[in-house]
C-alpha cells in the first residue's frame, strides 16, 4: 500500500546573500564582521583541524540543488515519496548571533525571513524551523508571536543557553517566552549541536574521523532534557511541546527509566509533581533516522514519542528511495504502527492532521 510520509528532520542551506537580501546595507558590515568571528572563534577551537566533509553528509545528496533550491526540493520529495519535511538550516545562527554586535536584532528578524522564503514555495509542505536567539527574552517572545503569524510550525532554541552567558531554562527570565510557545502552539525544537566542551575532545581525538568526539554530541542533549523536567518547566507550561532532533535512540527508554528510579530515591525535585516518564510522555517527541533502535525501542521510548527522518543530506540519510528503506528498517512491523511513526506523529505534532 502507498504510505504517506512525514519526515521530522532535513536540512538545507541558506547563504549569507540569500540573509543580505533580507537586511537593510546599513547593517551588511555588522553581519560580515559577525560571520568572520564566529568562524574565527570555531577554528580557534578546532586547533588548525578539520573533518572532512563526507562526515557530515552524504556526497551524492548534498551536491543535488534540491540541498540549496526549494523548488527542487519539492521535486526530490515528490521522487522519494515525502509529503512534507520539518527541515533545518545548516547554519546554526543560534550560537553565530552572539558575535554580531548591537544590530543583532536586525540581523535575527533578516535571517528568519530568509528561512520564510525558502519554504515560501510550499509551506505546508516545507515546514521550515526558525531560529532563536536568547539575547533578549522581549525580542524572543514577539519573535514567536511574529513567527507564527508567518505559518511557524517549530522554532530552534539553543541546547545549552549558558555557552552563551546566559540562564539555564529553569530561570523566570523564560517564562514569557514558555507562555509564547504555549500560546502560539509552535514546536520548540531542541536540535543535535555541539556542546562547546566537546572540542577539548576534538582536539584530543587521535583517530583519523575523530571517531571519539562525533560519537559523543548525543549523550549531552541528555543536559538539555533535564533542565525541562527536572526543574519543573514542563510542569508549569503543560501545553509546552518540545523535540529532540537526532539525539541518538538507544540511550533514550533506559535514561527515562533512570530518571524515574530517583524519584523513589532520596533526590528532591521540588518542580515535578509527576515522574519524568510522564513529562517526556505527555510533552515531548524524538526523531531518528536510520536506527533499528528507532524500531526495536518504539513501545519502550513511547509510540506517540517517535518520529522517522530523511535528514537529507547526512551520511546516514533515507535519501533516494525513502520508502524502500523504510521497508527495509520495519520489516515485520505492524502496518498501523509504521504509518505511526513515518506519518502519524509528526503531522499530529506539526498540525498537518
Amino acid at each position: 500500500m502507498a504510505r504517506r510520509l512525514f519526515s521530522a528532520d532535513s536540512h538545507c542551506v541558506i547563504t549569507t546573500d540569500a540573509v543580505k537580501k533580507h537586511l537593510p546595507a546599513k547593517y551588511h558590515d555588522a553581519w560580515d564582521t559577525g560571520m568572520a568571528k564566529a568562524d574565527a572563534k570555531r577554528d580557534i577551537l578546532q586547533a588548525g583541524e578539520t573533518l572532512e566533509l563526507e562526515d557530515f553528509v552524504d556526497l551524492e545528496a548534498a551536491r543535488h540543488p534540491g540541498y540549496f533550491n526549494s523548488t527542487e526540493r519539492l521535486k526530490a520529495m515528490d521522487a522519494d515519496g515525502v509529503e512534507c519535511e520539518v527541515m533545518y538550516s545548516e547554519f546554526d545562527f543560534t550560537s553565530k548571533v552572539y558575535e554580531i554586535g548591537e544590530h543583532w536584532q536586525a540581523c535575527a528578524s533578516a535571517y528568519n525571513d530568509t528561512l520564510c522564503e525558502f519554504a515560501s514555495v510550499d509551506p505546508k509542505r516545507i515546514l521550515i524551523t526558525y531560529q532563536l536567539p536568547l539575547i533578549d527574552i522581549d525580542y524572543a517572545a514577539s519573535e514567536i508571536y511574529r513567527l507564527a503569524g508567518l505559518g511557524a510550525r517549530s522554532i530552534q532554541v539553543p541546547n545549552f543557553p549558558s555557552e552563551n552567558g546566559m540562564p539555564d531554562y529553569h530561570d523566570p527570565c523564560y517564562e514569557k517566552l514558555w507562555h509564547a510557545f504555549e500560546e502560539t502552539g509552535v514546536v520548540v525544537a531542541n536540535h543535535l549541536t555541539l556542546k562547546e566542551s566537546l572540542w577539548d575532545v576534538f582536539r584530543r581525538d587521535p583517530t583519523p574521523q575523530k571517531g571519539i568526539f562525533t560519537a559523543l554530541p548525543g549523550f549531552a542533549i541528555a543536559e538539555t532534557m533535564n533542565w525541562y523536567i527536572l526543574t519543573g518547566v514542563l510542569e508549569r507550561h503543560p501545553k509546552l511541546r518540545v523535540v529532540f532532533v537526532e539525539p541518538g535512540l538507544f540511550w533514550v527508554p533506559g535514561y527515562i527509566r533512570f530518571l524515574d528510579s530517583r524519584m523513589d530515591a532520596h533526590y528532591d525535585f521540588p518542580g515535578m509533581k509527576e515522574k519524568p516518564s510522564t513529562y517526556f510522555k505527555n510533552q515531548m517527541a524524538v526523531t531518528f533516522v536510520a536506527e533499528p533502535e528507532g524500531v526495536e525501542l518504539r513501545h519502550q521510548i513511547g509510540m506517540d514519542n517517535v518520529m522517522w527522518s530523511t535528514d537529507f543530506p547526512h551520511p546516514v540519510c533515507n535519501w533516494p528511495n525513502a520508502v524502500d528503506k523504510v521497508d527495509a528498517l520495519f520489516a515485520g512491523v505492524p502496518e498501523d504502527e509504521i504509518q505511526q511513526i513515518t506519518w502519524g506523529n509528526g503531522a499530529r505534532m506539526y498540525g498537518v492532521l
